[in-house]
Parts: C-alpha cells; sequence; structure tokens
C-alpha cells in the first residue's frame, strides 16, 4: 500500500511545482499586458499641450492683460523659454528635484532602490524620489497616488525622453509645476510670492521658489514664512559644495531676508474683464482683444483714486467712471474707485459702480429738454421758474431749486444750463411723463423698469435709478447728432443693435451748445465754474436727494466721460455734489484725452440759424433783454418780440386732491393755518374760494390762509375774466 501512495503523492507534487512554475512565468506576462494596456504614452511636444489648452485671455487694445485666472490646467499665460530663465535658478530646481537629470533616460534607479528602502524602514512615505521628466508625466497623465502609478510613470518617463529633449522636459517642468494659491509655473509664482520678474529675482528667492515645490502647502511664505529657512540653507550649502555657487553667495543668501509682496496686474481692469466675460460675445481663438486703452485706464484710476481720497472726509467711498470716444463706440476706460480704510482694505470693491444703478437727479435732464425741443419748443422758449408744489400720494411736495432762488421767466437755455428744477417740471408737462420714458427706452434705459405712473413727474429730476453705463450711452447719442448706438468692447466687434436716430440733428447738436454755454450757467454755478473748459465742451452735474449721488457728464468733439461718486451702502454724503466732487476729476481726464491732439468745436447743425429774441417777457412798452439765439427750420419768430411765456394754465396747487392736513394740538388753534394758493392767473382778476360749499373769501390774492379745522372739506375756486368765469375743479381734503 505504501509503494502506491508514494508514486501518488510525487505526481501531485510535480503538477504544484509545474503549475508554481507556470504562475512564475505568466506573471510577468500578465504584469507586462496590464501594464502595456495601461501606458499613456504623450504623443504631442510638451509645448503644445500646454499652448492647446482652452483658456481665454482678456487684452487691452495693445495686448496688455486685463485679467488673469489661475483656475486653469495649464499656465498659458506665463510662459518663458528656458534660455531666458536665470542659470541660478535651473541649477537649484535640478539640484533639489532631480540630481541626475541629465543623466538617468527617465527613472533613477538608485534614487528609487533609496526611497523604498527608507519607506520600509519607517513605514509610511517618506521620500517620493520622483525625476523630472516623471513629474512631468505625472502632470499631462494624472492618476491616484499609488504604487502602481509610479510604475507607470517611470515607463512612460523612458517613452518621453525617447521622443524629447531635456531641455524640452525641462523647459516644460519650470512653466507648469504647481505652486500654492494655483499659481503654475516660476513666473506665476515669482509674481505671487515676491512681485518680480525673472531676470530680477534675488540669489535666496530663487532657492525659495525651487523649494517651495516640494511642499507648496506645508511652506507657503505667507501662512507659514520661517518654515522654509532651514530647507534653503541646506540646498544652498548642497550647491556651494557642488562649486555652483560660491561661499559669498552662499553666506548671503543665508542671511538674505526674503521680502514677500504679491504683484498685481499692470492695470486694473477685472471688473470690465467681467462684464466682456459675462457678455455673449465670441473670443478671437483664445482672446478677448478689447477696447479698453491701459494706459489710460490706469490714469484714469489715479485721477479718480485721488479725488475719492480727497473727498474722503466728506464721506465718500466709493465711485465708478467711463470714457468712451463715441466716433467709434469704444469704450476706452471703465474704473471703480474706493477709499481705502485704515486697514488698506476698499469697500465694496467688488460691486461693479459702472453698471450699479443709482439716481442720476439732474444730469438727466438734457434728455427732457431735448425732447421738449424736439415737440416744438425752442431754446428761447420762456419757462416761469416760480415756487411750485406738487402733490405726492396724499400729501403735498414743494419743489424747489438748488439755491433756494426763483428766478422768476427764464429763457429754456438757462433752465438747463443753471439746472433749474421748477422749468424741469413744467418741461415734462408739456413732454408728457409718458412720452419721456419712451424716449429714454430708445435709449436702452433697461434700469428704468417701472411703469410712468410709478415715476410721474419725478422723473424730470431723476428719480428714477440709472447706471454710469446707460448715461454715457445716451450722452454719446446727443454728441452723436441725436443717434443712439450701444458702446462696444471688443475691436473689430460688429454690433448686433442697429442705431436708433432719438432725437434731430438739430436738437441734439443746440443741446451741446447750450451745455457748452458759460453765460447759460452763470445765476447759479458762477461766471468762473469749474464746467468752464478750455476745449468746448458739454457738460451737466447731478445730485440725487440728500446728497447720496453726486454725478458729472460731459463730451467734447470725439470724447463722452462720466464720473459717478456716493455709498453703495447708501450713506449721504456731507454736501458732495456734482460740481464740488467729480467735477474736478473730469476735468483731469479730459486733459489726458486731448494733450497732443487737434481739438474742434463741438457740432452745431448748419439748419440751425440765429436770431436776435427776447429772453424776458416784453414791459408794456416793448422792451426786454436780448440775445441771438439759434432755432431749429421753422421754429424761429418772425420778430424778436414775439417770444412768449410758455403758458401753463390756471390750476389750484394747493390743496391738491386726497391731501391729508395734520392737525397738531399741542399749537394753539389761531396758529395752525394752511395756504390756499392758485397758480397762472393774471394781475387784477377777481377770484372767489367756496369752502365746504360756503363762501370763504373773495379778492384778487392768488393766496389765501385757511384756519384749520378738523373733517373732510371740499375746496372749489372760481376766476372772473375777460372770456368770463372759469370755475376750476373742486379739491377733496381731510384734517386729521
Amino acid at each position: 500500500m505504501e509503494g502506491e501512495t508514494m508514486p501518488l503523492l510525487q505526481s501531485k507534487r510535480n503538477k504544484l511545482l509545474a503549475g508554481a512554475a507556470l504562475v512564475i512565468l505568466a506573471a510577468p506576462v500578465a504584469l507586462g499586458g496590464a501594464t502595456w494596456a495601461s501606458l499613456r504614452p504623450i504623443d504631442k511636444s510638451l509645448r503644445e499641450i500646454s499652448s492647446n489648452a482652452q483658456t481665454i485671455r482678456i487684452t487691452d487694445r495693445n495686448g496688455t492683460p486685463l485679467d488673469v485666472s489661475y483656475q486653469n490646467q495649464w499656465n498659458s499665460y506665463d510662459f518663458v523659454p528656458l534660455y531666458e530663465m536665470p542659470d541660478l535658478l535651473k541649477t537649484a530646481f535640478v539640484m533639489s528635484e532631480d540630481r541626475k537629470f541629465y543623466e538617468h533616460h527617465g527613472m533613477d534607479w538608485e534614487a528609487r532602490s533609496s526611497a523604498l528602502w527608507q519607506n520600509v524602514r519607517s513605514l509610511h512615505t517618506v521620500r517620493g524620489a520622483s525625476t523630472i521628466t516623471e513629474q512631468v508625466v505625472r502632470m499631462v497623465n494624472p492618476r491616484p497616488r499609488t504604487i502602481w502609478s509610479r510604475w507607470l510613470e517611470g515607463f512612460e518617463a523612458l517613452d518621453l525622453e525617447q521622443k524629447v529633449s531635456k531641455a524640452d522636459i525641462l523647459e516644460f517642468y519650470l512653466n507648469q509645476v504647481p505652486y500654492a494659491a494655483n499659481r503654475r509655473g516660476i513666473v506665476q509664482a515669482s509674481r505671487y510670492y515676491f512681485d518680480r520678474d525673472l531676470a530680477t529675482l534675488t540669489p535666496k528667492e530663487m532657492i525659495a521658489l525651487a523649494v517651495l515645490v516640494r511642499a507648496p502647502s506645508s511652506y507657503d511664505l505667507y501662512k507659514n514664512p520661517g518654515r522654509i529657512d532651514g530647507a534653503v540653507k541646506r540646498l544652498a550649502d548642497h550647491l556651494q559644495k557642488d562649486g555652483k555657487i560660491d561661499e559669498n553667495h552662499a553666506e548671503a543668501i543665508r542671511n538674505e531676508k526674503l521680502d514677500l509682496k504679491s504683484g498685481t496686474l499692470s492695470v486694473e481692469a477685472r471688473h470690465f474683464a467681467r462684464y466682456v466675460r459675462l457678455s455673449s460675445l465670441s473670443p478671437s481663438g483664445n482672446q478677448y482683444r478689447t477696447t479698453l486703452d491701459a494706459s489710460l485706464q490706469k490714469q484714469t484710476q489715479a485721477i479718480l483714486d485721488a479725488r475719492i481720497s480727497a473727498l474722503r472726509k466728506k464721506n465718500v467711498h466709493n465711485a465708478a467712471a467711463l470714457v468712451a470716444d463715441y466716433q467709434t463706440g469704444e469704450i476706452l476706460a471703465w474704473v471703480v474707485a474706493g477709499a481705502k480704510e485704515k486697514d488698506g482694505k476698499t469697500p465694496s470693491t467688488e460691486i461693479d459702480t459702472v453698471t450699479t444703478p443709482r439716481q442720476p437727479g439732474s444730469s438727466m435732464k438734457p434728455f427732457l429738454y431735448a425732447r421738449a425741443l424736439d415737440k416744438g419748443w425752442t431754446a428761447a422758449t420762456i419757462i416761469d421758474d416760480s415756487p411750485l408744489a406738487e402733490a405726492v400720494g396724499s400729501g403735498l411736495h414743494n419743489f424747489r431749486n438748488y439755491s433756494n432762488v426763483y428766478y422768476g421767466p427764464v429763457s429754456l437755455r438757462e433752465a438747463l444750463g443753471n439746472s433749474l428744477n421748477i422749468p424741469a417740471l413744467r418741461t415734462i408737462g408739456y413732454v408728457g411723463v409718458g412720452d419721456y420714458l419712451s424716449t429714454l427706452k430708445k435709449m436702452r434705459f433697461e434700469s428704468l423698469t417701472e411703469a410712468s405712473g410709478v415715476y410721474e413727474e419725478g422723473l424730470a429730476l431723476g428719480n428714477g435709478a440709472v447706471t454710469l453705463l446707460e448715461m454715457a450711452q445716451a450722452y454719446a447719442a446727443l454728441a452723436n447728432h441725436g443717434i443712439y448706438r450701444p458702446f462696444h468692447v471688443l475691436m473689430q466687434q460688429h454690433e448686433d443693435t442697429p442705431a436708433v436716430r432719438v432725437y434731430s440733428d438739430e436738437t441734439s447738436s443746440l443741446i451741446g451748445n447750450i451745455l457748452s454755454d458759460r453765460w447759460a450757467r452763470r445765476m447759479e454755478f458762477g461766471a468762473g465754474s469749474v464746467l468752464n473748459f478750455p476745449v468746448q465742451t458739454a457738460a451737466k452735474t447731478g445730485t440725487s436727494t440728500d446728497y447720496r449721488d453726486a454725478w458729472t457728464l460731459a463730451y467734447n468733439d470725439r470724447y463722452v466721460v462720466g464720473i459717478w461718486m456716493g455709498n453703495l451702502d447708501n450713506q449721504p454724503m456731507k454736501e458732495v455734489t456734482g460740481a464740488a466732487g467729480p467735477a474736478l476729476a473730469l476735468r483731469g481726464i479730459f486733459a489726458i484725452l486731448n494733450e497732443g491732439r487737434d481739438t474742434s468745436p463741438l457740432y452745431l447743425s448748419q439748419r440751425l440759424a440765429h436770431k436776435d429774441v427776447c429772453i424776458r417777457p416784453a414791459n408794456e412798452k416793448g422792451e426786454c433783454p436780448i440775445r441771438t439765439e439759434w432755432f431749429a427750420p421753422g421754429t424761429e419768430p418772425l420778430d424778436y418780440k414775439m417770444t412768449e411765456v410758455k403758458k401753463q394754465g390756471i390750476e389750484l396747487v394747493r390743496p391738491t386732491e386726497g391731501l391729508q392736513i395734520a392737525y397738531d394740538p399741542r399749537i394753539p388753534k389761531e396758529n395752525q393755518k394752511f395756504r390756499f394758493e392758485l397758480e397762472g392767473v393774471k394781475s387784477g382778476q377777481n377770484i372767489s374760494w367756496y369752502l365746504d360749499d360756503g363762501t370763504f373769501a373773495k379778492g384778487t390774492d392768488t393766496t389765501v390762509l385757511w384756519p384749520v379745522e378738523r373733517g373732510k372739506h371740499v375746496l372749489s375756486v372760481e376766476i372772473e375774466g375777460q372770456d368770463g368765469t372759469k370755475q376750476l375743479t373742486p379739491v377733496n381734503f381731510i384734517v386729521k
């Protein structure tokens, strides 16, 4: 029995040995097959890999970068060829990352074996020993950090070195090696840490860049500024020992203190760049070549920053400026500014104040008067500037001019030039709120989203919030013969939006003539106004209620400039008006725009005719002050005395329908009186006042005082004139 068992056991043993031998022989084959199937050889040139990255770059008109995104797979912005890199920088990287870089063929077997032994002894990974070539492979073919990945990277590194030169590999590595804050490559790192170009780096800064790639987070100079010192000194010692630097350089490196200074773009235009990115416009290749002028952008930024700094004590913290060539439609500067606080920060800098709606105040008035001119008025039309009260909800609002002065009958030229509020309200009464709003919509004031009934007559004084971009484009329409064309942001951009004629050629040129007329603004702004430019320039200011917004917009024969100042948290400024705040900055910008070029007067339509006219109503003798005025065809008067005061009609201005009056029990009854007031009544006409079906007063006075009494009341008025008796519509009001 034993004799039979031995051969059986021997047979089993042989089978096991044969199976083991088969496994031993098959394992390399299987490993080779798995390796071959998993390899991803790099078939493209290394430069082609990074240059084909889908990265959109935004530049000014001359190629100056306006923004840089660091969220890209490759550094496609700051590539520098190997021959332009400092020798010490290249040497430090090779010494630090791969001493045998120029000797091996992709893998350093000695370094790998040493690293494996150290990792086994420590029972965890303490050393990687990847060559520079293997690190390049890892960048191009990212994989999980496993032993299998390291195995594959070695073979791919061997393959890569058969295809490209050592110089190409090192060049790619130094341009793409990752650092902190998503920076890639030595150029971006040198700017991020030291705000320097490669040619100006100190020896210690070069060595620091070589050390930082080992552990960008752990060695981050901003988070742990002193942690890198030991590694830098050790690398300097190795460089000295190998004769790469002498003892003096090594000692200087050990003693030098790193001066951290994060770099910034040469020009601040990130809000404009964001506006371009969010547009539906297509780039040319991988670049948006915009119309912005980087030099003008920097100069405008400096002017606006200086003005904000000067106005800081007046509680001015935010500002914006827009500069455009209205002849070409190109935006040349798009500036957002803010006052720096004590900690060096600037409030709300991420909000683009060029596209943030704010109340424009009187800077909207040129569009209203232009519409009135197109509907039949002239620059000589006389408008009454006298106290005016209008119903606002169930209350009554007394409108006034900025100076609290009323000038009586004034010409339209003077009303616009001096930015008088009362004439503007009378003008919108002539034009119509709905008509005026429709005119503004033709110029794409998309911020005005409410119906005309919401804005009412207050639209004449700028009670609807609009953006600086909208305002500048509308002023460009006035400058551009009354034709509205949206600005564009790309060079050779084909604008899909068709041009729209908003105002006649005669009207638009006449508005420019008025806004550049020193005489026309003398009453409110004085003879030496800041709006008086050495080159003929149409300028208009605006200030919203409680000094929350200050505007100045202007244009000359080629350029349009708009500036807004205020506070994004809506705090009021300390009596900063358009003339006191942005106007000075605007003058500085125009001085730059006009430097070294031949300027011309503003365009004035040849169809306009000039004629002497009265600028005040003639007295009983027919005498009146005379001025030469411009008129569109068909609007000129036959005689200089023929310009009439614009009749507003008879109107009961106090009280208004539905007015609610508060009775104050703390004040003696005999001291509580309310003024009834009529407007538009000719001198000497008899007036009868009827309150609650009883006669209250009679006479020729257009105002009477009524002792206030609680309750609901009805007031009606009759006026006797040459044409008979006119009875006004009764008005209901309440005293609570």
